[in-house]
């Protein structure tokens, strides 16, 4: 089987949360749920997660940075990592980026292992992730998600508070089996 590429027309919806007050979280009560801080830059771990997240996605974007260039990326202090386990195993993860001149917060990459799907947890991460990145200082928390994310990746954003404010529409090759 070869694979070939397709062109796909792709929607990308820029979000916001605004401030705090417009947050709505969700908590799981699950107890076999955890959310940790990485605090050490582990680029074969976060290679394994983000592939684990991203591969149906089509993420592709960091398969060829070097272990150095993800070593720098998560060494910087910009950077925050929570990973998610339920019952010890990696279900997902939430990347935060402060880089920005504004004390804005950009949800680099987020999402669970497709085994992972159809328990809320999504709800529970993102929650997380907004929390953490108000109480670091964020005057605002925003993310862009495109049509090739999970089904419910927008209304998650949307009932968790974030609001559009730009979309953009452009054609990407995808890879297919042909």
């Amino acid at each position: 089987m070869t694979t070939v590429a397709k062109p796909v027309p792709v929607v990308t919806t820029y979000l916001e949360l605004p401030d705090r007050a417009a947050f709505r979280p969700w908590w799981t009560t699950d107890p076999d749920v955890t959310v940790v801080e990485s605090h050490i830059p582990f680029p074969a771990f976060y290679r394994f997660l983000y592939r684990a997240v991203g591969e149906t996605y089509h993420w592709t974007m960091r398969l060829d940075w070097s272990d150095e260039q993800l070593h720098d990326y998560l060494s910087r202090p910009s950077v925050t990592l929570l990973v998610m386990y339920v019952k010890g195993t990696p279900a997902g993860y939430i990347e935060l980026n402060a880089e920005s001149e504004e004390p804005d917060v950009e949800v680099a990459y987020f999402g669970l292992a497709p085994m992972f799907h159809g328990r809320g947890l999504g709800k529970h991460l993102l929650s997380v992730g907004a929390q953490r990145a108000f109480d670091d200082g964020a005057r605002r928390v925003w993310v862009h998600t495109c049509t090739l994310d999970g089904r419910y990746a927008l209304a998650n954003y949307q009932a968790r508070g974030f609001r559009p404010y730009k979309t953009t529409t452009e054609t990407v090759m995808i890879p297919v089996e042909g």
